[in-house]
């Protein structure tokens, strides 16, 4: 594949030009965002079971991560706080790291079935506090940390992309055999995939008894 280029000519590097490529905000667009959890944001919050979350270091490199769980996993605490449970990952701890680094954040929560979605932006903070946590227990487990986030911002983002994308489309859903599995693609990338079907079968089989073992 051949190296792109951008054309410096075309490269936008001001809000006003930027702006004028574009209609004006829609007037609704531009007072709908909130400094609180009104009551159709906490409803939203209560029925998604994922979000993303998108941190930035102190070096810059930005970062966005999911995170999921039963529907109602994030514990609005108030009307201007939200808690999220760190579940056991890789322990890159990418998102944790930048927190600490960078305390904001972004959120973008996603029901299934739903092509609207919720944004919050806030600050994080991360806490140990063993009552907040033993209430986000799953599966006899409490996670260890957990998010709390300070809301500065929160609003509905409307369907389109969810729609152009037909995310929830079941005509659209694409097969996952076409592609290689996880396993072999991360060792493709990294230290080479067994020639031998056995013994990368064996590698995907421990894979999947992982996830079984420490999803919580």
């Amino acid at each position: 594949m051949k190296d792109f280029r951008i054309d410096p000519d075309t490269v936008v590097t001001d809000e006003e030009t930027l702006r004028s490529l574009f209609p004006p905000t829609h007037a609704l667009a531009a007072v709908k965002s909130l400094d609180f959890l009104d009551r159709h944001a906490q409803e939203f919050i209560a029925r998604s079971p994922f979000l993303c979350i998108g941190t930035q270091g102190d070096a810059g490199m930005a970062d966005v991560s999911p995170r999921g769980d039963p529907a109602g996993f994030v514990r609005v605490l108030d009307r201007h706080r939200l808690a999220i449970p760190d579940r056991p990952g890789n322990n890159r701890l990418d998102t944790l790291a930048n927190i600490l680094a960078n305390p904001n954040v972004g959120l973008l929560f996603v029901v299934p079935g739903f092509d609207d979605t919720l944004r919050i932006n806030g600050k994080a903070t991360l806490t140990t506090d063993p009552e907040l946590l033993s209430g986000m227990t799953v599966n006899g487990r409490a996670p260890g940390l957990a998010i709390v986030i300070d809301v500065r911002e929160v609003f509905m983002h409307c369907a389109k992309a969810f729609r152009r994308a037909g995310l929830w489309d079941p005509e659209r859903f694409q097969n996952r055999a076409e592609m290689p599995s996880l396993m072999k693609i991360i060792l493709d990338q990294t230290t080479g995939a067994p020639d031998d079907a056995d013994e990368l079968l064996k590698l995907e089989n421990d894979l999947e008894e992982d996830y079984k073992r420490t999803l919580y």
